[in-house]
């Protein structure tokens, strides 16, 4: 939602890309034909490995196993009454950098080009992104004039923080929070109004226990290589190869900031879900996995309550700490480190008006913690996709609330009703958007332990990880966003990468 992208950070609501980490996987010999790959986890990750592995020249058999009746994992789309669309997670996915053309290659091979609703660069929702500040909205500054004027709710213009920036000497930790990070390159009004509140939008976090280096490795990059964040990101880290088709030409002319699709963002795990059975990809819905065990030979046995599987390899999809109760005792060391990696709870609560209009037009705003610790942001969704919003077109918001206000109550066992969220979503749209109407629809849902958190020291877990598989060569490969990013774009990569390292191609085919 601000004007940095992911890794350079993308937030609440849109989703996308992050640069080219290291995958966390084991390191398979070429994959032999008629062997057989589980994978675990039936969201964006798992389809996407899915995906990929049956497209290979010589594919193993595939099972794709989901403990839901639902494929799709966070990404959920609801038809209201009146035809409007509410998206439940992801609403829009960036079409930036080669993982978002990736994404979009992947949309055109599944037949969905003509299903696309394209977010323009001279589009509001593309230029204009908000922070709600000392009860205030403020535009955030875009372009060299914007950082040279004052610009609230910060005191000076951007342009002194800049060259504050340029000026400090590159930090010497492996590791950083997000907040030490921006307070010493950047100043404390960028640390405690910009940064916190990206870390809020994009991880629903807190940026006093987040890793800039995990949660922003571009930022953290550019520091290292070049002194200076500034001058990391003016001279880039070179162009890596992107795919090519019609579709990703046709965004990076328009300059897309993002993009859905006519029937929701759900289209997308169902068309894939259509390919994969097409293509005769086992999928297994509705059977949580209870345990995997290795056995002679080194195969594995997936454990489903009443029935079981065998397999030569698996990819797990599924949360670090959900797989880290499945794994066996011969996997404890890496199960120590997988059940570390802790995930945050979010409400997001869908509003729909009649008759009512935004004092601004934009993506949405987002919230510090010090003005609200339980508003996150307020995504502005008829701005971006009209098309979504019904008959008769009524506004669509969607509040997202979590961070340390969701966490005390979690903590504390309180009763999480949904008359709680709605309560508090609706004060928040009239006290930061002057909705005093009540709203002619609302839904509410609660999604637990939903978003990872990259806490400090996150690049040392996927490092202990790393070495483990390699070292007692486990035929197991994860993926999804416990690890190396929590977008769309990110997880689906996972999921592309996860696939390449079973089947043994090299990494850019």
């Amino acid at each position: 939602m601000a004007g940095v992208e992911r890794r350079t950070g993308q937030a609440l609501g849109e989703q996308g890309d992050s640069g080219q980490p290291v995958r966390i996987a084991s390191f398979p010999p070429d994959f032999p034909m008629g062997r057989t790959v589980v994978v675990l986890g039936g969201g964006i990750s798992g389809l996407a490995a899915s995906y990929h592995l049956i497209r290979a020249s010589c594919p193993p058999k595939v099972v794709l196993v989901e403990g839901s009746k639902r494929l799709g994992g966070w990404i959920r789309s609801v038809r209201g009454p009146d035809g409007a669309i509410f998206e439940l997670g992801p609403r829009g996915i960036r079409p930036a950098g080669a993982l978002g053309a990736r994404t979009l290659l992947m949309v055109s091979e599944l037949g969905l080009d003509s299903q696309v609703l394209p977010v323009r660069g001279d589009h509001p929702a593309a230029q204009n992104r908000f922070l709600y500040v000392g009860g205030a909205l403020h535009a955030l500054p875009s372009g060299i004039r914007g950082l040279l004027r004052p610009s609230p709710p910060f005191s000076k213009p951007l342009f002194w923080a800049g060259l504050r920036e340029l000026t400090t000497p590159r930090g010497k930790d492996p590791d950083e929070t997000v907040h030490s990070f921006a307070q010493r390159r950047l100043g404390p009004e960028v640390a405690s109004l910009a940064m916190d509140s990206l870390c809020r939008g994009v991880f629903a976090g807190n940026s006093r226990e987040l890793s800039i280096r995990s949660c922003f490795p571009s930022l953290f990059q550019a520091e290292q290589t070049h002194r200076s964040i500034l001058l990391g990101l003016l001279l880039g880290a070179g162009r890596s190869p992107q795919p090519d088709s019609a579709l990703i030409r046709q965004a990076r002319a328009e300059r897309w900031s993002q993009w859905s699709l006519r029937g929701g963002l759900e289209t997308f795990p169902q068309a894939l879900n259509t390919y994969l059975t097409s293509r005769g990809v086992s999928i297994l819905k509705g059977q949580p996995v209870c345990g995997l065990s290795l056995q002679a030979g080194g195969r594995w046995k997936v454990s489903l309550g009443h029935s079981s599987l065998e397999a030569d390899h698996i990819i797990s999809a599924v949360p670090a700490s959900v797989l880290s109760k499945l794994l066996p005792t011969e996997a404890a060391p890496l199960a120590r480190a997988l059940s570390t990696i802790t995930a945050v709870s979010v409400a997001v609560v869908n509003l729909q008006y009649q008759g009512a209009r935004l004092p601004v037009q934009g993506f949405g705003h987002l919230v510090p913690s010090s003005e609200d610790p339980g508003i996150l942001g307020i995504v502005y969704d008829s701005v971006a996709f009209p098309e979504h919003d019904g008959s008769p077109p009524g506004l669509r918001l969607t509040v997202m609330l979590g961070g340390s206000w969701l966490q005390m109550l979690e903590a504390k066992g309180c009763v999480l009703s949904q008359e709680l969220f709605q309560q508090k979503a609706e004060k928040a749209a009239a006290t930061q958007l002057g909705l005093k109407e009540p709203p002619s629809h609302c839904l509410v849902h609660l999604h637990k332990n939903s978003i990872p958190q990259y806490t400090l020291g996150h690049w040392q877990k996927l490092e202990s990880a790393t070495q483990f598989l390699a070292a007692q060569k486990l035929p197991l490969t994860l993926a999804g966003a416990s690890y190396e990013g929590v977008a769309v774009n990110d997880c689906i990569e996972s999921g592309r990468q996860a696939a390449v390292q079973v089947l043994g191609i090299e990494p850019n085919s």
